[in-house]
């Protein structure tokens, strides 16, 4: 499986709580399009958010954040990692 890094934007003042919840809602159903979502943050100043997956695709990712509410702006693979 390859991993993806994907940026949320327009999400200005989002507390750790609503973080969690949607963080929460992508869990609930990432298994139905063979999604892990192993992390997320948020910078609530800019009102940006980023998510690290493992997905056979960006868009197997792309379906569990529009299922969950919250599609991502954009979805990046990354190759490899130091």
């Amino acid at each position: 499986m390859a991993r993806f890094m994907d940026i949320h934007r327009g999400m200005r003042g989002i507390t750790a709580d609503q973080l969690m919840a949607a963080h929460q809602a992508d869990l609930a159903i990432e298994q139905e399009e063979s999604v892990h979502f192993e992390h997320a943050w948020a910078d609530p100043e800019s009102g940006t958010v980023y998510c690290l997956s493992e997905a056979p695709s960006a868009e197997a990712v792309q379906r569990v954040h529009e299922r969950a509410g919250h599609r991502a702006d954009e979805v990046h693979p990354v190759p490899f990692e130091a």
